[in-house]
């Protein structure tokens, strides 16, 4: 195609496992492949018109962190596998996808693309693919009872996607449609 007018990154994973390349698995999904992708599709995207980069990340990112020294060790966010270091990860790399927006906002500064994250919410969907049976057993009815549907959960990646208007905001985190 001559032009590229919308990337929406969305990938969401919670397990343990390593990537091909080596690098922890939650890392490599959630953004990594975001981050790779957007690097190699970014040239289209400026030449264009009007473009957008979405990425789509999540509120757990408050709890994330990101040492450089164990990412540079075990090509990863945490250094285990355990439970609480894959939702460690999962956290972390939701916060390397809204620090990677805010980045890629100084540099797309001056041309007509713009990018976003957001939260779309907590929604129901496969994400949790990989739990245990216990967990499983404990989270579904939670998310069947409480979790917003996929229709609900796309409006904000739908707005920060088509919303007209928005462009001053590039960079910027959404959530319920709003900054």
């Amino acid at each position: 195609e001559p032009r590229l007018d919308l990337l929406i990154n969305n990938a969401g994973l919670i397990g343990p496992g390593r990537t091909a390349d080596g690098f922890g698995m939650i890392f490599g999904v959630n953004h990594l492949g975001h981050f790779l992708l957007t690097c190699l599709l970014l040239e289209r995207l400026k030449e264009g018109g009007a473009s957008r980069v979405v990425n789509v990340s999540a509120l757990a990112h408050r709890r994330g962190t990101v040492d450089f020294g164990i990412l540079s060790s075990h090509k990863d966010l945490v250094t285990g596998q355990s439970t609480l270091q894959n939702i460690q990860a999962y956290c972390s790399s939701k916060l390397c996808n809204v620090l990677f927006t805010r980045e890629l906002a100084n540099r797309l500064e001056g041309t007509n693309a713009t990018c976003f994250s957001l939260h779309p919410g907590v929604i129901q969907t496969e994400i949790g693919r990989h739990l245990s049976l216990w967990q499983k057993i404990v989270t579904i009815p939670i998310a069947k009872l409480f979790f917003l549907d996929a229709e609900a959960g796309a409006q904000t990646t739908l707005h920060c996607a088509l919303q007209e208007g928005i462009e001053p905001l590039s960079g910027q985190y959404f959530s319920c449609c709003a900054v």
